[in-house]
């Protein structure tokens, strides 16, 4: 099930940015470029790519959701942290050995 919904994920992603790409530019920051009577036009408010592009966003975070949710389940193991394991053997600390000194190497 994880396969179908990361490729419909996938499809999903280069959707977007391909009817993101397809939308017409209406200028820059603040309002520079582009016409001003296009932001309260019929056609600027709800044409097709823009309904395309919100419908395809939101189904995007819905695929992201639920493949985060189904990771998530996969990764849960009955692990008690308040009982050491019984198999566990514990290690002594290293100590350093004070009989040598450290070498260095030198140059010929």
């Amino acid at each position: 099930m994880e396969q179908i919904i990361l490729v419909i994920h996938l499809l999903l992603a280069i959707g977007l940015v391909v009817t993101v790409l397809m939308q017409k530019s209406e200028g820059g920051a603040l309002g520079i470029g582009g016409s001003g009577g296009a932001l309260v036009s019929v056609r600027g408010s709800a044409n097709f790519l823009t309904r395309a592009t919100a419908i395809m966003a939101g189904s995007f975070i819905a695929t992201s959701l639920t493949l985060a949710i189904l990771a998530g389940s996969h990764n849960k193991s009955n692990i008690n942290l308040g009982e050491p394991n019984a198999g566990s053997e514990r290690s002594a600390p290293a100590t350093p050995n004070t009989k040598k000194s450290p070498t260095v190497p030198l140059s010929k």
